[in-house]
């Protein structure tokens, strides 16, 4: 049996489109953008024509099926179309290697009004031609993404494909690979896939009618362009283009590559972020969709790039360059294959990839953390090309370092005698924060999901005050017999009572209960903190932890040392992150006649003070 449709089906709406589109001429010119926000609409719209003239007001008809000898085979006008909304975070085979969210069954669109030429002409130009089908999948996708946090101290994700300590429902811990009573090692199905990023698919399938007026499903389908989402929120006053600014160029590029707003990328603003020697996570996001880059390799391999570091630069406070050095961490979740017999990087990653670039990450892990390129042959070296960094790292005469990402070419260029290197994002920088931490009011070190998809963190050191907001459930009950006490029978030797006693309970003398009484006790851990004074743009970055629906501070407690204890591996440090919800209900963040600003974090911890029922 063979269904299909009649006519063409095409797409006239998706995300991604290039110029070649039904609809290029009706939109922007450049729609080639593979990044895209989740809280955007994600529109698809299918288009479809019979070839009979066809337009919007025309009902599909069983006439026009296009065998009428069999209502088994043939072409049918299209009814319905299903759309199939698949996403994964692993790129493979379709649709075998993609997960299907959900389908959605969509008739064809309202029919548009008749378009009557402008001017007082009487050209009746009729409805359009077709029929389209057009859906949003936004809200749907939205489910698959929340945030991804990587383990304090830790250097990178374990897998980008699952990500670090991701959000949404808590998955069954139960899973096991074995058949016995203890079980093999717990499966990888007990957590959820990245949450910060997914890959998104869409299949338009579509139901026909055939010559006896049933609604039959074609077997012909048609798939969309694959995009990745995040999830971002494009700003109507700050986004025109949001991957223009945030997907890393394949050439050299000052532009923001970093999912982060934070100012510290704007030499001209004068603002370095201000982190500290102890601080073990400050963290960059970001998106690597081709990791070749034009133009940087050899006359035979012009494009190919053999491994990308993040590029460490130290300075002192005269800023005379100090120390050099690279972190690559992030590079061992890239996708590489075997080329000619050495480990090559896939030029389509199509990934969100993260890096610890704190100072004590930097300074004391013992993972060769701070590595340098290696330069010793006419042909490529075992991939990476690194090898261990014994220098000075960030020293007690850093004033500030800069952090930016640096592609490698794959071959070796005799006319550089060197691997060429090139940078492929702006520079992030950050001040050495020397203030010593009073111990009594220890500084509060946030984390929360940034607009741009990313985790932003800052620490916030003034005024420290905690405190308890309580309630009480209450009720009455009957209150003991004071006038009544059970005597003991044996006045002379209180020591051998003649009763036997079965527990300290004296009947008519129960006073200790009674009367009004507390059956529920609700108690939540208030905790304010100042930031320091702020101008106008580091205020709007920081506004967004206000805006943000996760936000965490780091706590060291008995549970964190346990969890460090047991698996330094997964928990290499003694902090945790907590999450907390932030109680403020307005802020200022620009006072023209106060000048700089301050904010009062007001918040509470997420894990409610546990009490006793009654």
């Amino acid at each position: 049996m063979a269904i299909g449709t009649n006519g063409q089906t095409s797409w006239g709406i998706q995300p991604e489109d290039i110029d070649a589109s039904n609809l290029a001429g009706a939109f922007w010119e450049d729609r080639s953008n593979y990044l895209k926000s989740v809280n955007d609409q994600l529109r698809y719209q299918v288009q479809w024509f019979n070839g009979n003239n066809l337009t919007e007001e025309v009902e599909p008809s069983k006439d026009n099926w296009t065998n009428p000898l069999s209502s088994t085979d043939g072409n049918g006008d299209v009814v319905n179309v299903v759309f199939k909304v698949y996403t994964t975070t692993t790129w493979g085979n379709f649709p075998s290697a993609w997960d299907l969210i959900g389908t959605i069954k969509k008739s064809r669109d309202m029919i548009n009004a008749q378009r009557i030429a402008f001017g007082g002409g009487t050209i009746n130009y009729g409805p359009p031609g077709g029929h389209r089908f057009t859906i949003d999948v936004s809200q749907l996708v939205a489910d698959e993404l929340s945030y991804s946090l990587c383990p304090i101290n830790k250097g990178t994700w374990q897998d980008n494909k699952f990500g670090g300590m991701n959000g949404g429902l808590t998955m069954q811990d139960n899973v096991l690979s074995g058949t016995s009573a203890m079980g093999n090692p717990i499966s990888k199905y007990n957590v959820s896939k990245n949450g910060t990023f997914r890959y998104l698919r869409i299949e338009a399938c579509f139901e026909v009618i055939n010559l006896d007026g049933e609604i039959v499903t074609a077997e012909n389908s048609i798939e969309s362009n694959i995009i990745t989402v995040i999830n971002s929120v494009n700003q109507f006053e700050k986004d025109s283009l949001f991957y223009a600014k945030y997907a890393m160029a394949v050439s050299a590029t000052t532009k923001y590559s970093f999912l982060s707003r934070c100012p510290n990328a704007n030499v001209a603003l004068k603002f370095f972020k201000p982190i500290r020697m102890d601080e073990q996570a400050e963290y960059l996001q970001f998106y690597i969709r081709r990791i070749y880059s034009t133009g940087i390799g050899t006359v035979n391999h012009p494009d190919t790039v053999g491994t990308v570091g993040l590029k460490v630069e130290t300075f002192l406070a005269d800023d005379t360059p100090e120390n050099s050095f690279y972190l690559r961490d992030f590079e061992d979740n890239i996708d590489t294959r075997i080329v000619a017999g050495y480990v090559q990087p896939y030029d389509y990653q199509r990934q969100m990839f993260v890096q610890n670039i704190s100072p004590y990450y930097i300074n004391n892990t013992t993972n060769l953390i701070g590595l340098a390129k290696v330069v010793a042959s006419n042909s490529p070296s075992n991939y990476p090309y690194w090898s261990a960094y014994t220098g000075n790292k960030i020293t007690s005469n850093t004033a500030y370092y800069r952090v930016s990402i640096r592609r490698f070419s794959m071959w070796y260029d005799s006319s550089t005698s060197s691997f060429n290197e090139r940078r492929t994002s702006n520079y992030k920088y950050y001040t050495i924060d020397r203030e010593d931490e009073k111990n009594p009011y220890p500084f509060v070190r946030f984390h929360w999901l940034n607009s741009l998809g990313g985790i932003d963190s800052y620490t916030a050191k003034r005024d420290v005050v905690e405190g308890l907001s309580i309630s009480r459930d209450v009720i009455e009950r009957k209150s003991g017999d004071r006038t009544w006490y059970q005597n003991n029978q044996n006045q002379g030797n209180p020591i051998t009572p003649n009763s036997l006693y079965h527990s300290d309970t004296m009947r008519g003398g129960d006073i200790y209960k009674g009367g009004r009484e507390v059956t529920n006790i609700n108690a939540e851990r208030l905790q304010s903190v100042y930031t320091e004074p702020l101008n106008k743009d580091v205020a709007k970055w920081l506004e967004e932890m206000m805006l943000s629906p996760n936000v965490w501070i780091e706590m060291e407690t008995d549970a964190t040392e346990r969890g460090r204890y047991f698996n330094p591996y997964l928990r290499p440090s003694h902090k945790e992150y907590i999450p907390v919800i932030i109680t403020n209900s307005d802020i200022e963040t620009v006072n023209q006649a106060e000048g700089l600003v301050k904010f009062n974090i007001e918040y509470t911890l997420a894990h409610k003070v546990i009490t006793q029922r009654n």
